[in-house]
């Protein structure tokens, strides 16, 4: 067996049954599930009938590169999204299975393990298949934690030269989950020029790039600020998307990623060899998808009214702000987060994720600790609902 798999540690939702074991939750009360990233709006229709009309697809095996109409249909989408001057649809863009699977094959198309204890940098807290793409690949994790003083920013500087010497990929999620934080034009020349001076690759996760509360002003995208700073070729830059978030089709698993044709060659490479080509009806569905925008600002404004009846509700009782961007609540408890959880669940029924779970302990702490994730995916109604009850379970606790 390959011994790196010793080192993974259990998923959070792993964690999360464990947590709940033995617990009998209010019966009285309907449960409210918020622990997952999960959107539960309703799929749009014409995606439904897209992936129908072109079933007859099934009967052919798909390539690995995609349909030429699917990878322009998504440079178009990214060319007017990110105002990009242009983009290859030939060699810089792949489709791919869900951003999910796509962030853990990279690293082991990018990893060198021959080379002397290659590192992989991740945020803290994070999405864990980076740290398990990194173990897999026979790399070594370093974490910089992100914090409310920091406006929950990477620092790079909480890393020295020894490591960022070794660093061969680094992991950046903007807008971040948890915190739902958003990169800045300077973040990222910061992180550019540490690429330059280092040689690392930078994998740019942006599956919840489209949830956002202005539609004057959409987060920027790594593509967008290397564009910006005369970046065009997006030297040792990929980006991964997804439409799960952004269209409702998490079942899809339709995502793609853009950026160094350098590399995609090589990431195109490996998942030939890897069985990952998306399936032509799949492809159909998705390139309808990205043509259309009134869905997703229909989709935005759902989450707007969510996080507004939210903050409404926990003012006063909990402290607790919008995010940049995505559709999570990232919520200091006044007791210890995994105490909070398995209370709140046992005697509201909410479900909720402890943040502990999803960071490591580095630099003498985690910076998840004493904070719950809440995923604001269930309808108006319910969020609200849920919203109420904790206000409830924390009026309670003082």
């Amino acid at each position: 067996m390959n011994p790196h798999l010793n080192l993974l540690q259990p998923y959070p939702f792993q964690k999360l049954r464990h947590l709940f074991e033995n617990i009998h939750r209010n019966a009285d009360l309907p449960a409210v599930e918020l622990q997952i990233g999960e959107p539960k709006h309703v799929t749009p229709e014409f995606i439904r009938q897209a992936l129908v009309d072109h079933l007859n697809g099934l009967s052919t095996y798909p390539t690995t590169q995609g349909l030429p109409i699917l990878r322009q249909t998504i440079a178009e989408w990214a060319m007017k999204r990110y105002r990009l001057t242009a983009i290859d649809p030939d060699t810089q863009i792949i489709p791919v299975n869900g951003s999910r699977e796509a962030l853990f094959s990279f690293a082991q198309t990018v990893i060198d393990s021959s080379m002397s204890k290659p590192a992989v940098v991740c945020p803290n807290p994070f999405y864990q298949i980076y740290e398990g793409a990194t173990l897999l690949a026979g790399a070594m994790p370093y974490f910089i934690n992100t914090l409310p003083e920091n406006r929950f920013k990477l620092d790079f500087t909480q890393l020295n030269e020894q490591v960022w010497s070794r660093t061969q990929l680094i992991y950046v999620c903007s807008p971040n989950n948890p915190t739902g934080s958003v990169m800045a034009l300077d973040d990222w020349k910061a992180l550019f020029e540490l690429s330059d001076r280092y040689g690392f690759v930078v994998a740019a996760d942006e599956c919840y790039s489209e949830i956002y509360f202005d539609e004057a002003n959409p987060p920027l995208g790594a593509l967008d600020a290397a564009n910006q700073l005369g970046r065009t070729d997006f030297t040792r830059l990929v980006v991964f998307n997804s439409l799960s978030k952004r269209s409702n089709v998490p079942g899809l698993r339709s995502g793609f990623v853009a950026g160094d044709a350098r590399i995609l060659e090589k990431f195109l490479l490996y998942r030939t060899y890897h069985g990952s080509a998306m399936n032509p009806a799949a492809q159909a569905a998705s390139a309808a998808a990205w043509r259309d925008e009134s869905h997703v600002i229909q989709n935005r404004r759902l989450y707007a009214q969510k996080f507004s009846d939210a903050i409404s509700i926990l003012s006063g009782t909990l402290t607790v702000q919008m995010p940049d961007a995505g559709f999570y609540l990232w919520i200091q408890t006044p007791i210890g987060d995994t105490t909070f959880t398995r209370q709140l669940y046992q005697d509201y029924n909410v479900t909720v994720l402890p943040g502990s779970y999803l960071a490591r302990d580095t630099q003498g702490l985690n910076p998840g600790k004493n904070y719950i994730r809440v995923a604001l995916v269930a309808s108006p109604q319910e969020c609200s609902e849920a919203m109420q009850r904790i206000k409830s379970f924390v009026t309670q606790l003082s």
